[in-house]
């Protein structure tokens, strides 16, 4: 194997492992008992579907390569919003219920907005979609 195919499978095992990781987490989202968690944070329980939606079809995007700077973008917010809205009184250390973990997704998530969606994706084989929507 060259170092481009390397780079490649590597670009897509990071798009991939992010994108499932996102799929996971959101399933127990569509749980109604979640709504209960969002009012205990402060957040609308009208939130439930919108962010179990954007983490479920963003993961899918996110592993197909397709619209990764936009699905992108919609973690990062997500991320920030768990970083400073619910994490970050608890401190730095995930083993003690801080936002470590989610600096990590978040340098992650920003790492493919920079990046485009690489060979191996959805976005590679149709060459018409606009490189902003990549």
């Amino acid at each position: 194997m060259n170092g481009n195919i390397l780079h490649d499978i590597t670009h897509w095992g990071i798009r991939a492992s992010i994108g499932a990781i996102f799929i996971v987490h959101s399933l127990k989202k569509f749980d109604p008992s979640w709504q209960e968690w969002l009012i205990g944070i402060g957040i609308p329980p009208e939130m439930q579907l919108p962010i179990a939606l954007a983490e479920f079809i963003g993961g899918i995007c996110l592993i197909a390569g397709i619209l990764t700077r936009i699905t992108g973008a919609i973690f990062s917010v997500i991320l920030l919003g768990a970083i400073f809205h619910i994490r970050w009184e608890s401190g730095f250390f995930v083993s003690q219920g801080g936002w470590e973990w989610d600096l990590v997704m978040l340098a992650a998530v920003l790492s493919i907005i920079a990046a485009d969606p690489g060979r191996i994706s959805i976005a590679s084989v149709i060459k018409k979609i606009p490189k902003f929507l990549q």
